[in-house]
């Protein structure tokens, strides 16, 4: 049993994200091949626009997540109840996924601001290489952020169980 739910725990976040990527690698092949730089330059101030406003929601969401991260730390450690090393591992797991999707969302929203179609002395591929990394990062920012609402999910699960009375959780 305790291996069992160490295993569920990953297994579900995993599934998450490369379910996550995998939709986006979806949408980027239904975009088509870039064949000029003019393209790239219009496909990144779309992908901007609504980059920001996902980047920004990203920041804030991972933010929020480490700060009731550390809530729920307090409250486990003043809590009559023992709690095993695991949840205290899934916790651990959570902090490091939203500390990993806040850092790329912050990267993202600062190459978001870059004046994209001011640069005129870049390499014709440079702005095919941007969007591709900026389509990528805004995929796996998203994906990050649902594996770990999935660790979050299953971590209050465990908890839930040991503090409830009755088996009903």
């Amino acid at each position: 049993m305790r291996l069992k739910s160490p295993l569920r725990n990953h297994l579900w976040s995993t599934v998450v994200f490369l379910l996550v990527c995998l939709a986006g690698f979806g949408a980027r092949q239904g975009i088509g091949t870039i064949y000029s730089s003019a393209k790239a330059t219009e496909l990144i101030e779309a992908l901007s626009r609504a980059g920001l406003y996902l980047g920004s929601a990203i920041v804030t969401a991972s933010v929020t997540t480490l700060a009731l991260m550390l809530t729920l730390i307090g409250m486990l450690r003043r809590m009559d109840k023992d709690f095993d090393q695991q949840t205290y591992r899934n916790v651990d797991l959570i902090a490091r996924l939203a500390t990993a999707s806040l850092m790329i969302a912050l990267f993202v929203l600062l190459a978001f601001t870059l004046p994209v179609g001011e640069f005129d002395e870049l390499p014709e591929d440079w702005f095919i290489r941007l969007y591709d990394a900026l389509f990528a990062a805004s995929v796996v920012m998203v994906g990050l952020n649902a594996a770990t609402v999935t660790v979050l999910y299953r971590t209050l699960r465990g908890v839930l169980s040991k503090i409830t009375p009755g088996d009903e959780v």
